[in-house]
């Protein structure tokens, strides 16, 4: 009997130690007596992490200053995205507002070092560079200016390139041969260096009010009526020989926005999309 009430005294002392100790460590000591108030934990405010905001899309489009690419400048500054342009002619005959918005860097894409620079941070491309003349001369504006695009951004590490191509018109690809092989010279590459990335539209007639010096031609006149006749009459561009023909005509502005989508949608679909496919994007509602 006193050897176990020796034992239960120890116990009692060790656990009156084990106690003290555990409590002097965790910063305050317990106290039995209850007129005594234990003093509240002292708690460091804990070292706040600068975290980077999310990255914002940087877009640069090629030919920015002519009919189509001043649409696409516009429509993405509408949709909050940093742009730059690069062309020839730098703004050109835009004097509105907003273009004061935009980062202008001039180049010509047939010599590579006079505009490397303008891809550096860039996300995303558009591409409207194109024009007619000899033969020749429309392969390289066409085809040749927008592989060293296509190059030079997939080396850069742009992460979507969209181009602005042209829809098939049957017997006009004979007349315009240079035009529409340097035009499909161009996508070929695009889908070799961005085949996840690469968005080609291949619109047919494009119309708006284009600016001509300081005359405006209003193209929706003839335009606009087109496109609601032919937009849904698709069967006769299945006709031989003339069927291309019956390419509806597309405004403008919807050119403008299904690009800006493709470039800066993550999850927009890569490859081609004919003038039909440019009406249906269009017409949804971007994310």
């Amino acid at each position: 009997m006193k050897r176990f009430l020796s034992r239960l005294i120890q116990s009692r002392q060790s656990l009156s130690q084990f106690r003290a100790i555990a409590a002097s460590r965790s910063g305050r000591y317990l106290s039995t007596d209850s007129s005594k108030v234990d003093e509240p934990l002292k708690v460091e405010e804990a070292e706040t992490v600068n975290v980077p905001p999310p990255p914002t899309d940087k877009l640069l489009v090629l030919g920015g200053s002519g009919f189509v690419g001043s649409h696409i400048l516009r429509e993405a500054l509408d949709r909050g995205v940093v742009v730059s342009s690069l062309s020839r002619s730098v703004r050109s005959s835009l004097h509105d507002s907003w273009a004061n918005n935009i980062t202008w860097h001039q180049g010509n894409l047939l010599s590579p070092d006079s505009w490397k620079e303008a891809f550096n941070g860039v996300t995303a491309v558009i591409s409207c560079v194109g024009g007619f003349g000899s033969n020749s001369y429309m392969y390289k504006i066409n085809g040749t200016a927008n592989i060293n695009a296509i190059r030079v951004a997939a080396e850069k590490g742009v992460k979507r390139f969209v181009y602005i191509s042209a829809a098939d018109f049957g017997v006009v690809n004979y007349i315009l041969q240079g035009y529409y092989e340097g035009k499909r010279a161009a996508e070929t590459e695009l889908l070799t260096k961005f085949p996840y990335g690469g968005v080609i539209l291949r619109p047919g007639f494009i119309y708006g009010t284009r600016t001509v010096g300081s005359i405006k031609v209003p193209l929706g006149v003839v335009g606009s009526p087109l496109e609601m006749v032919l937009q849904h009459a698709k069967s006769l561009n299945q006709l031989p020989f003339v069927g291309p023909l019956f390419t509806p005509p597309v405004n403008v502005t919807a050119v403008a926005k299904v690009a800006v989508r493709a470039a800066t949608d993550p999850v927009f679909p890569p490859g081609l999309i004919d003038a039909h496919g440019i009406l249906r994007y269009s017409q949804q509602r971007s994310r």
